[in-house]
């Protein structure tokens, strides 16, 4: 089998999570007690295989260089290739391009460079455990140029509205790529291609005035390709808004859904050497998922806390998502919240979102 070449794409990818965002890039938001976002392309990429990826950044990417290092836990720290942080380039004379076709542009080395001949490109606002080996495998037996990977989702929610819609037809070649909000395949920011094709692609598209590879070459197709489209069947979660990410985060507490996300193939993250968490004889934990570092010493009920989190006796936590490091003194009532990382809230304070509508306290603030 023909090696990949991986791209995540984070150009185009806007920061619409309010306060989470306000200090970091959307790839970078912790989700599910210890992991980041961005941890679970990464790992779909890592089982597939991939010696070589590449993220393309633009923004507020400061907190995702910390978290990546240099790629150890998905075994990218290699001599050859490994992972490459790629910002735009705006110093060259010669760029015409826009959108990500420029940054695809001012980084072609990477692609020369790699050895790998099929393009895996992936974002990070769609979180699942999608097989590449088995994309590829479908894409070969379609004879595709393009393999656009999709979902079809029971029931549209709220965070399906922004998402691209994909036509299949009886044979599993994609008819249409568009936004009509009442259909039911969602598809999930991830495509494979040859990387010959990907690169005379981008050369064209360039050419012509182009900005946004998967918009003006796969969606708008103008020269023909054969695309077609992967049904991925397991689990997927939608983040790009505060209320879809509370809505997910907290449906991690159902077992059936985290055992689809984190069982089997575990989820690969920063390591973080911290004791387990320590719980007081006044502690009463219902229903939550704590990492590692937590000292508990008061009530937390249907709620996900992140490492090195401090509930106080007499502080009372429930439905709650609580980021890295915040205090939580005696008497605080906390329900329906998000905390950014390193939050305190003082004594006999009370927080009360709506379900619909989670309080949102930014990075490092103080109630």
């Amino acid at each position: 089998m023909k090696g990949f070449v991986g791209v995540i794409n984070l150009d185009h990818e806007l920061d619409q999570l309010n306060e989470l965002t306000y200090f970091r890039c959307g790839a970078a938001v912790p989700f599910g007690g210890r992991y980041r976002l961005i941890d679970f392309a990464l790992s779909n990429m890592m089982y597939a295989g991939m010696e070589d990826i590449a993220l393309f950044v633009r923004r507020k990417y400061r907190s995702l260089m910390d978290h990546l290092g240099e790629g150890r836990p998905w075994d990218l720290d290699r001599k050859r290739g490994g992972l490459f942080i790629l910002p735009p380039d705006w110093h060259d004379p010669t760029d015409t391009s826009l959108g990500d076709l420029q940054h695809i542009h001012n980084n072609m080395d990477y692609f020369h460079r790699s050895s790998g001949d099929i393009v895996v490109n992936s974002g990070t606002q769609h979180v699942n455990k999608v097989d590449f080996n088995e994309v590829y495998k479908y894409h070969k037996e379609k004879g595709a140029d393009v393999t656009v990977v999709y979902k079809k989702v029971a029931e549209l929610e709220p965070e399906h509205g922004p998402c691209r819609r994909v036509e299949v037809d009886e044979n599993g070649y994609v008819s249409g790529i568009h936004h009509e909000r009442d259909h039911n395949n969602i598809y999930l920011e991830i495509f494979i291609m040859d990387k010959a094709l990907y690169l005379d692609q981008v050369r064209y598209s360039i050419a012509h005035g182009k900005s946004y590879f998967f918009r003006d070459v796969i969606q708008h197709n103008p020269n023909g390709l054969k695309i077609a489209a992967y049904e991925y069947t397991g689990y997927n979660a939608v983040i790009n808004s505060v209320e879809s990410y509370y809505k997910n985060s907290l449906a991690l507490l159902n077992p059936d859904n985290y055992m689809k996300l984190f069982h089997e193939k575990p989820v690969q993250t920063k390591i973080k050497y911290e004791a387990p968490t320590k719980y007081l004889e006044s502690a009463k934990v219902t229903n939550s998922l704590l990492a590692n570092g937590c000292i508990i010493g008061g009530e937390v009920e249907n709620s996900i806390l992140f490492r090195g989190v401090k509930v106080e006796k007499g502080a009372r936590v429930v439905n709650s998502v609580i980021l890295q490091k915040c205090t939580i003194e005696a008497g605080a009532v906390l329900e329906n919240v998000i905390l950014d990382k390193d939050v305190h809230i003082s004594g006999d304070r009370t927080l009360i979102g709506d379900v619909k509508k989670p309080y949102v306290t930014a990075k490092s603030t103080s109630v």
